[in-house]
């Protein structure tokens, strides 16, 4: 599964009850212990990722099973028998791929990016190192096969049959040796499923680096690959499902081969987010998935509980904040590094985060090793990762990088106001222009620039109010307000000259 799905399925602990899902601006309960996309506090809270899901869906950062913009999201926080719902645009097929008529199968012509960050001219998407043509490159990666392998004995079984089936390869578009995978299915549906990954590949692939000339053989509503694959599964037939990726990796090769693959992304100027979440799906369902377990271990009542803002969310904030490539950008509380990743891999920034929950840092660090792989096996350059273990208020290589950071996030929801009294401090350090990101304001409403209160850290801030909706955070299916401060010092120095 992929840490979107494990957010969706709710199944790691629950931080609160959720409510049905309903679409509105305000949120209607007390805020969670959660902290930055990543955690909260000094390094502070790492996402609560349950089992991660391996659906249908694009993954759309996702999951294994249901992307991350799929509306399957469960939190954390989520009882595991609550229901799952399905995302509209990224759903390859129902969850049972019980069906195989037109009307199951939706199939994207290209995909939608809609609410990703605003094309950057200056990103390079493309790995030269990834497309060189000096042989096929193996990767110190974990594949798809080791998943089912290192589970616990009887969590998958044979797709058909009672004896295990041989692996299968799968070519990615890149120079780099195709993946393995064993031909298994899980015995809890929200396990990892590696015939639906093997799918999500293809689709990917077939929407972000094929040339249109060639797309018809890749997305083909009858004769494409996706739909041949799709339709194996469906049908239980191993041998359609084996020619069909056989003849896929053969196309994929020779599009490289002759640089159509390389062409279509020098022609890209940013990620779709279904393309994102898909990679990021992969990373966490192979790292972070089979040690879930160690992320429960938290204190209650602290700056260091889970919490996590969901990959559609994140790419909005990317797109509110003008986020570009060649900017910086920082997590405060980054668990597991899951936004770490997302900037770096979606806007190509160099990106950094702090986290002090030891279980955290190391699965993080497992996920910082296996994104520089799967970057390379998908052909991307992602931009630089930073991971720092201990609290970002004491860390020098911090202190120093929020001095020029473009955008901060910090998931405050459940920061004490000692600790968020203690940041504000920092934003006096803080480059002009700056924008710190927050679901709690650090300026009170109301608040007057006065005499009395001239000193204060907040007085350099401007403040601007959005709202996120529903499945956006991994404790509650309600929406709610975020908000984006800008370090402006022009304010308080026209009320000074005015005292003047």
């Amino acid at each position: 599964m992929g840490f979107f799905d494990h957010l969706q399925k709710g199944g790691a602990f629950s931080l609160q009850s959720k409510k049905p899902q309903i679409r509105k601006v305000v949120q209607t309960r007390s805020a969670p212990p959660s902290r930055s996309v990543s955690s909260p506090g000094p390094s502070r809270t790492p996402p609560a990722q349950v089992k991660a899901r391996e659906s249908a869906s694009s993954r759309s950062v996702s999951r294994d099973r249901d992307p991350p913009s799929s509306s399957s999201k469960r939190r954390l926080g989520t009882p595991a028998q609550s229901r799952k719902r399905q995302t509209p645009e990224l759903r390859l097929s129902s969850d049972d791929d019980a069906s195989d008529t037109d009307a199951s199968f939706e199939v994207r012509k290209r995909a939608r990016t809609g609410d990703s960050a605003e094309p950057d001219p200056a990103r390079r998407v493309r790995s030269l190192k990834a497309f060189a043509d000096d042989g096929v490159r193996s990767l110190p990666m974990i594949h798809a096969a080791e998943i089912t392998s290192i589970q616990k004995v009887g969590n998958f079984k044979p797709w058909l049959g009672e004896k295990p089936l041989p692996e299968i390869l799968l070519q990615y578009p890149s120079a780099s040796a195709k993946e393995r995978y064993n031909l298994v299915v899980p015995r809890d549906d929200d396990d990892f499923r590696p015939l639906q990954d093997i799918l999500h590949v293809v689709d990917i692939v077939s929407q972000n680096y094929i040339p249109d000339k060639e797309a018809d053989a890749f997305n083909n509503e009858s004769t494409g690959f996706v739909r041949r694959i799709r339709r194996a599964i469906t049908q239980k037939s191993e041998a359609e499902f084996r020619e069909a990726v056989a003849e896929y990796n053969k196309a994929v090769d020779e599009l490289r081969r002759n640089g159509s693959i390389a062409k279509k992304l020098d022609s890209t100027s940013r990620l779709a987010l279904p393309h994102v979440e898909r990679i990021l799906t992969q990373i966490y369902s192979r790292t972070v998935s089979p040690r879930v377990e160690s992320l429960r271990q938290y204190e209650n009542g602290t700056d260091n509980v889970y919490g996590e803002l969901l990959p559609r969310f994140i790419s909005t904030i990317f797109k509110e904040t003008g986020l570009k490539s060649g900017q910086v950008f920082v997590d405060l509380g980054s668990g597991v590094g899951n936004v770490v990743l997302q900037a770096a891999l979606e806007i190509g920034c160099e990106s950094w985060g702090c986290e002090m929950m030891q279980n955290a840092c190391d699965l993080a660090a497992l996920q910082q090793t296996e994104f520089k792989s799967r970057c390379r096996l998908w052909g991307i350059a992602p931009g630089k990762t930073h991971l720092v273990r201990g609290d970002f208020l004491k860390e020098q290589s911090i202190i120093d990088v929020l001095k020029r950071a473009d955008v901060i996030l910090i998931n405050n929801q459940a920061f004490t106001p000692q600790l968020n009294n203690e940041l504000i401090n920092h934003f006096l350090d803080m480059k002009e222009g700056c924008q710190i990101v927050s679901l709690k304001s650090f300026v009170p409403a109301g608040h007057k620039i006065q005499s009395r209160n001239l000193n204060s850290p907040i007085n350099l801030l401007k403040v601007k109010q959005r709202n996120y909706w529903s499945d956006s955070v991994s404790w509650t299916d309600v929406g709610g307000t975020y908000f984006i401060a800008t370090k402006d010092s022009s304010r308080l120095k026209a009320f000074a000259e005015s005292m003047e």
